[in-house]
């Protein structure tokens, strides 16, 4: 099984991807293996505990952003729902997507990792 068929089984837009590529599935793959350092570097604490969400949006929104890109769906969707509810002042429901979603990122994650 090769890394895209293996993301494909956890939920990842591959077609839409390597179209959104213009079909450059090498480029997409390359873009691909630099998300798992991208999102240790967002760092989003599933406790996050704290008056103001500026920093937290900011991170979760470059999180969703390239998720989206890479059409991560299973991480787009939830981290768009993630800033949807910081943003509405809902930081108790946005934790709970967020702790609903890392088993899911991390298996994404891990298989990325795998073939890097």
């Amino acid at each position: 099984m090769s890394l895209l068929e293996e993301l494909k089984d956890l939920g990842v837009n591959i077609d839409e991807a390597v179209e959104r590529f213009m079909g450059n599935q090498s480029l997409y793959e390359k873009m691909l293996k630099k998300f798992p350092d991208m999102l240790n570097k967002a760092s989003i604490n599933p406790d996050f505990d704290c008056n103001d969400y500026t920093e937290v949006i900011e991170k979760t929104h470059a999180v969703k952003g390239a998720a989206g890109n890479l059409s991560l769906t299973p991480i787009y969707e939830a981290y768009t729902k993630i800033v949807d509810l910081l943003r509405n002042g809902q930081p108790e429901q946005a934790q709970i997507i967020l702790k609903e979603i890392q088993p899911v990122q991390a298996q994404i994650i891990a298989c990325i990792e795998k073939y890097m």
